[in-house]
């Protein structure tokens, strides 16, 4: 028998919480100079409770080909990916409308 969602009762099959929780998203995308000039992308915004940013960094660090973490509930990746990470939050269902590249 299918699992229940536990936020709306629905069966997982059903259920579209995760799909509407990428869209509420607010993401900011930006990049931070640190020590020796090293340049990290920070990405910024997304509610850890409601997306697993555990996965999601790992998928974005396999796509950049890049080292990274997840703090806080920022994701730190290792170089400027700002552009590129815009079209791979893109292909995981986030509204482009409410990603913001500074």
């Amino acid at each position: 028998m299918p699992g229940t969602c536990p936020k709306c009762g629905l069966p997982e099959e059903l259920c579209m919480c995760q799909a509407i929780a990428k869209e509420e998203q607010r993401i900011k995308v930006r990049i931070e100079t640190r020590k020796w000039g090293r340049e990290v992308t920070l990405i910024m915004g997304i509610n850890p409770k409601e997306v697993d940013l555990v996965s999601l960094t790992t998928k974005l660090k396999n796509k950049c080909a890049c080292g990274g973490t997840s703090k806080d509930g920022v994701i730190e990746l290792q170089g400027d990916h700002r552009q590129r990470i815009k079209d791979l939050l893109l292909a995981e269902g986030y509204d482009s409308s409410n990603i913001n590249i500074q």
